[in-house]
């Protein structure tokens, strides 16, 4: 019986898992998913987690029951070290034997490369996890009944871009819903070169379009910056200027985790997602090592969305699948498709592929985007719940 054990239970494990069982039997392979967390999260979602408009039960649900009608097994560990020439994995529980490993743990929220940024040992917080997004919103609590100067952004290093503007959108609508905007001055800071950069280098008009939202909304913003220190009372940026600041929430640059320690803990792989020097391992999603779209003055890292995290889990299956039965492997170029919320409104773009030049770049705007948002939120959760993915070539 061939062991396939996957590290992850994010989109990239699941998608990975539930692929792979399509296409190799329970007779055919054993399938493990090992995980941190014993749930899976909807991550674009957690903004509005945070805002208050989501609970974490409404955007989760349990792993263990997804995979078991999949007869696929689940065990909640975390992944210590991986020891490719043996083919273990060494977990905070036991060792695991494999015949094919798959990488897709996510990243690791480097919050100590900015002084200050906690959420739990300092005053900034952050949204890139279920813990850090429950202490943002009760502090956000406290925040509206005392309300001040707002700063919203990035780290350099910063692969996530999005949702530092999805949640200064959010919190600009939410402020004049409570008619109390006049009292909160609202910064974005960034180290994209412009606003709409996105990691991308742009896509289509998405500067033009991003300019103009921050000024109808009133928003201001520092490009090229670097956050250099986050106090209870102003976010420092390394060239000066010290930004008054009541709360801020500044995403960090990411970081592997430490189950893997090359390559500051990301993955190489080939064009098939395969390690180029142990092809029984194979990665997906945030953990994959990938260089930046286009070099900047200060660094933003490449963009991995859910989707292009998908794109890259079914490939790995396909791959996986073509070993042990005989096959062709596939190569194919990740595409960028995504819906940014702006509290009233939304913001749908797509770039095809990533990298420029490209076949399709484009951006447009309109509540009908915030509909399918919140619909697509909802069908992704209620598909995914079943064991269910979504068809190669549908992205998001």
């Amino acid at each position: 019986m061939i062991r396939i054990i996957i590290l992850g239970g994010s989109f990239g494990g699941l998608t990975a898992a539930l692929e792979l069982r399509k296409r190799l039997g329970p007779d055919q392979c054993d399938i493990l998913l090992l995980a941190k967390d014993d749930r899976f999260v909807f991550i674009p979602s957690l903004p509005w987690v945070a805002i208050g408009t989501r609970t974490l039960e409404q955007i989760s649900f349990p792993l263990a029951k997804t995979l078991k009608r999949k007869t696929i097994r689940f065990s909640q560990q975390a992944a210590r070290q991986i020891d490719p020439e043996k083919r273990l994995v060494h977990t905070d529980q036991e060792d695991h034997h494999y015949d094919y490993l798959i990488i897709a743990t996510g990243h690791r929220s480097a919050n100590e490369a900015v002084p200050g940024l906690g959420p739990f040992d300092g005053p900034g917080h952050s949204l890139m996890s279920p813990p850090e997004v429950l202490e943002a919103r009760q502090s956000l609590k406290d925040f509206l009944l005392n309300p001040g100067p707002l700063v919203v952004g990035c780290a350099p290093g910063a692969s996530c871009i999005g949702p530092s503007y999805e949640f200064a959108f959010a919190m600009d609508h939410l402020l004049r819903q409570r008619k109390i905007r006049h009292r909160v001055p609202i910064t974005l800071v960034t180290p994209e070169p412009f606003p709409g950069h996105f990691g991308l280098g742009g896509v289509g008009n998405t500067r033009r379009f991003v300019e103009d939202a921050l000024e109808k909304r009133e928003i201001s913003y520092h490009t090229s910056a670097v956050v250099s220190r986050i106090t209870s009372t102003a976010v420092e940026l390394a060239d000066g200027p010290k930004i008054e600041s009541c709360f801020s929430l500044i995403l960090p640059p990411l970081a592997g985790v430490k189950a893997v320690a090359n390559a500051k803990g990301f993955i190489p792989v080939d064009e098939y997602y395969r390690h180029p020097a142990f092809p029984n391992i194979y990665a997906a999603g945030v953990a994959v090592a990938m260089v930046p779209v286009a070099p900047t003055p200060v660094p933003v890292n490449f963009p991995k969305t859910g989707g292009m995290t998908e794109q890259m889990a079914r490939a790995v299956a396909h791959n996986i699948a073509a070993d042990i039965q005989g096959g062709t492997r596939i190569s194919k170029d990740l595409f960028a498709e995504c819906i940014m919320d702006m509290g009233d409104t939304a913001a749908y773009f797509k770039a095809e592929p990533v990298r420029p030049p490209r076949n399709v770049a484009c951006m447009a705007g309109g509540k009908r985007w915030l509909w399918a948002k919140k619909a697509f939120e909802r069908y992704y959760l209620w598909k995914a719940r079943r064991g269910k993915t979504f068809a190669a070539g549908w992205g998001w």
